[in-house]
């Protein structure tokens, strides 16, 4: 197992099957945002749906196509990370982060992508890491910026949650600009194995 320190108190590590009780408990308590803008509380609504989302993604992390991570603080899950799709293949993947209401506004959903993203980039050789998010959905777009990412575009009606159609920004950044100079947010970040 590996996890990567985001604080003092808070690390980024792998989300498996067998953390699907914590995983309900956690999308329990953030449902009402989450159902706002992911399909997340939608497909997680009891302990067989969080096991079949958590298989899912180890099957994809087996397959080197996605992964998700969870954010822990002081041994609670409060939030996820995670490569939506991830082509090494073509260069490519996608990330995306969510956090309780009590975590949120420490940072923690940043330096949770930004060390994604520099794994992906730097360790992993991607040319191109993305995120995308409703235009309305003002967190999320201050973390991409944050990241250093450029706004590329909107996909209008591209995707629906709970029955509402929104438009997708999408977010990216590229290799060569990250390794031109990207600070971490917060310090710097080590990884610890375990």
């Amino acid at each position: 197992m590996f996890s990567y320190w985001l604080d003092d108190q808070a690390e980024l590590r792998p989300l498996e099957p067998w953390n699907a009780a914590e995983l309900l408990r956690c999308v329990d308590s953030a449902r009402e945002r989450l159902a706002a803008w992911t399909h997340l509380a939608h497909r997680v609504v009891d302990l067989p749906s969080a096991r079949r989302l958590l298989q899912d993604y180890a099957d994809r992390q087996a397959h080197d196509t996605g992964r998700y991570l969870g954010i822990w603080e002081g041994g609670e899950l409060v939030g996820g990370a995670l490569f939506r799709s991830f082509d090494a293949r073509l260069g490519v993947c996608e990330v995306g982060v969510w956090v309780v209401p009590s975590a949120r506004g420490r940072g923690l959903a940043t330096r949770a992508l930004w060390t994604m993203t520099d794994w992906a980039l730097r360790t992993r050789g991607l040319y191109r890491v993305e995120m995308r998010t409703s235009p309305a959905n003002a967190e999320t777009r201050a973390i991409a910026e944050r990241l250093g990412m450029r706004r590329e575009g909107t996909l209008r009606q591209a995707f629906a949650v709970g029955g509402v159609r929104h438009d997708s920004e999408v977010w990216a950044v590229l290799r060569d600009e990250w390794l031109g100079g990207r600070p971490a947010p917060g310090g710097t970040f080590a990884a610890r194995r375990g």
